[in-house]
């Protein structure tokens, strides 16, 4: 019942600050990274999150990809990680009245899965972001899980990183649907663990992505029997 009640105010708390962040980002438009950090920062302390870090994030890397189980997942990586990421987000959530602002303020990426032209867009966003500066951050998943296994991965990440050549740092992010459930609204605070895998250069002459696949589910598995 409580962790209902918390994930009741953190749905008000949400809507209300994401109106807020979204105006800070379009009124100092060439400091939208300063105003997410700062929006992290709050989420964390407002929901009594803890970090327990596995290995070294690599910061060089050019992209990032990590299963998902929660909004918080994001949270969690935006507060961690200090460089600009450009989240890969679905059109859905870009085209939404309201919230749609928190991908499109900060120049996020917004991807269309149902149409194939989307990809040209897709990847001339993404070298758009690169110039800048911005690694790419996405979920290969494609959705959240169920938190007990991981899903099947997209091949978007593996087309984006081949393409460009990039070095991918690999995490898996665990106890975040725990901690924040974005489908039943529950909250309580808790541990977030993240561990950093080795980061790996993307090939095409090699099958990177699938042994990259294989080594997160099998760390992901590792951690959940424990």
């Amino acid at each position: 019942m409580l962790s209902r009640i918390r994930g009741f105010v953190v749905l008000i708390q949400f809507s209300i600050t994401v109106g807020i962040v979204i105006f800070f980002m379009y009124t100092f438009r060439n400091h939208t990274h300063k105003v997410i950090k700062i929006w992290m920062k709050v989420q964390m302390y407002l929901l009594g999150i803890k970090l327990e870090e596995v290995g070294t994030l690599d910061t060089s890397c050019d992209m990032v990809i990590m299963n998902h189980q929660s909004i918080l997942d994001i949270i969690v990586m935006e507060y961690i990680h200090p460089r600009n990421l450009a989240w890969i987000a679905k059109k859905e959530i870009t085209d939404l009245l309201f919230f749609g602002h928190i991908i499109k303020a900060p120049r996020m990426i917004s991807v269309d899965r149902e149409d194939k032209a989307g990809i040209i867009s897709l990847l001339k966003d993404c070298k758009d972001r690169l110039d800048k500066g911005r690694p790419i951050a996405m979920f290969p998943e494609g959705t959240r899980s169920d938190g007990k296994s991981m899903l099947e991965f997209k091949p978007g990440a593996k087309m984006i990183a081949n393409k460009f050549g990039l070095k991918v740092q690999p995490a898996i992010i665990l106890n975040t649907r725990d901690i924040l459930d974005s489908k039943s609204l529950k909250q309580k605070p808790g541990i977030v663990k993240v561990i950093y895998l080795e980061p790996v250069q993307a090939d095409k002459k090699v099958d990177w992505f699938e042994k990259l696949e294989k080594d997160m589910n099998r760390v992901f598995k590792e951690e959940i029997e424990k």
